[in-house]
């Protein structure tokens, strides 16, 4: 009898646990619930911790409350200047009816599915009326911003939240991209052999420049030294005169032995002067003194050159 009771309580408190286990729903703070009843909406739970429903009755729908992300794959689209774009966008959102989005959609892949037809037809209309300059350069936020707003409009009925949407890529088709490049490369070449032509130009006049200026400093310089040599000569006559007039004698001999260098060197043409020449005086007689009375010496105006003979002879 007595273990008839204890098997009956035992039984009894199973069947309590059991119920218990069953009635109790544990929500993370990752994640949002909805209590099903047949099938039916019957409450849905945002806050975490430990929440009860109806055993057998009633289940409970898991659905995450963190910011998804949704890649959206790449589209062309044709912007306001008749510019092809390829452009990779994506999304991030946030379940925040979730009633509505069981009710509407049920599960995150269908969502996705749902936002990206969403997103495509918003793109396509804020890139239609958008030019291609704007899109890569000017006004891309502006653009994301509307994107984000229309998107956020459509999806708010199916109990979605729209928190960002952003281009990650937006640029010409590879073949328009090939063409684009190869134009730019034309442009450049261009350029640079129009710079390089302007270079040769400017380079050939900075030397004829040079060459002109160099031609006049040389005819200059040469100038100023014929001016400067007729200057010496004329200041080496004039020393000379003074020399001549200080001991005729001694410049007449002086001029002489130069004479005698100059004009008995071996290896020179021969010529033929009688001995009682006024040019051998010196050979006669050491002072020269008959051949100067019968050739007396003038006094030179100027220095003669090197090695000419000395006045008079």
């Amino acid at each position: 009898m007595k273990n008839g009771v204890l098997g009956f309580l035992g039984v009894i408190i199973a069947l309590a646990l059991t119920v218990l286990y069953l009635s109790i729903y544990i929500v993370n703070p990752a994640q949002q619930a909805l209590v099903l009843q047949f099938g039916k909406v019957v409450s849905a739970t945002q806050q975490p911790g430990l929440h009860f429903k109806i055993p057998l009755v009633q289940n409970v729908v898991y659905i995450d409350r963190r910011i998804l992300d949704f890649n959206m794959p790449p589209l062309e689209a044709i912007a306001s200047d008749k510019k092809r774009l390829v452009v990779d966008a994506f999304a991030r959102y946030r379940i925040s009816d979730p009633v509505r989005f069981y009710q509407r959609v049920n599960n995150i892949n269908a969502a996705n599915q749902r936002l990206s037809t969403l997103l495509q037809g918003a793109l396509r209309d804020e890139l239609g009326r958008s030019t291609f300059t704007a899109v890569v350069r000017d006004n891309r936020s502006q653009i994301m911003t509307r994107i984000r707003t229309l998107v956020s409009a459509a999806t708010a009925d199916l109990g979605l939240e729209v928190v960002d949407v952003k281009i990650r890529r937006a640029d010409l088709p590879e073949a328009n991209s090939q063409a684009v490049f190869s134009r730019m490369q034309t442009e450049r070449e261009r350029e640079a052999t129009e710079i390089r032509a302007q270079g040769e130009e400017q380079g050939r006049r900075i030397r004829s420049r040079a060459d002109r200026d160099a031609t006049v400093l040389i005819a200059e310089a040469r100038r100023d030294a014929e001016i400067l040599r007729g200057d010496g000569d004329a200041e080496r006559g004039r020393i000379f005169a003074e020399a001549f007039s200080e001991d005729p004698s001694f410049f007449t001999f002086y001029r002489s032995m130069q004479a005698y260098e100059a004009g008995l060197k071996t290896g020179q043409t021969s010529f033929v002067l009688s001995p009682d020449s006024s040019f051998f005086r010196y050979f006669n007689d050491p002072a020269g003194a008959a051949a100067a009375a019968a050739a007396p010496v003038q006094m030179p105006l100027q220095a003669p050159a090197a090695g000419a003979a000395p006045a008079g002879q």
